[in-house]
């Protein structure tokens, strides 16, 4: 497994150089700190991806890909397709 490199920038190296936080960012987590203590963590978004466990959303869930050769007809409920009487 390739080990991450961390890399520490103080809030005003953040805001002076947002370019270099990014790139840094590919390789590892940058802690961005707050009058020396650590205030935040940038992440690439595939590590924040990583770290999320592969959570999916509801849509990826309904969708079950894997389920596709099961057969399903429901019954047509009774009444439903008519059209109202207006008259």
């Amino acid at each position: 497994m390739k080990s991450k490199s961390t890399t520490t920038l103080s809030s005003r190296e953040f805001n002076q150089d947002t370019g270099r936080a990014k790139k840094a960012a590919l390789a590892g987590p940058v802690f961005i700190t707050d009058r020396g203590r650590p205030a935040h963590v940038l992440l690439s978004f595939e590590e924040y991806q990583r770290l999320l466990g592969g959570a999916t959303s509801i849509v990826d869930l309904l969708a079950m890909p894997e389920l596709d050769d099961i057969e399903f007809a429901p019954p047509r409920a009774a009444g439903l397709s008519r059209l109202p009487d207006l008259t």
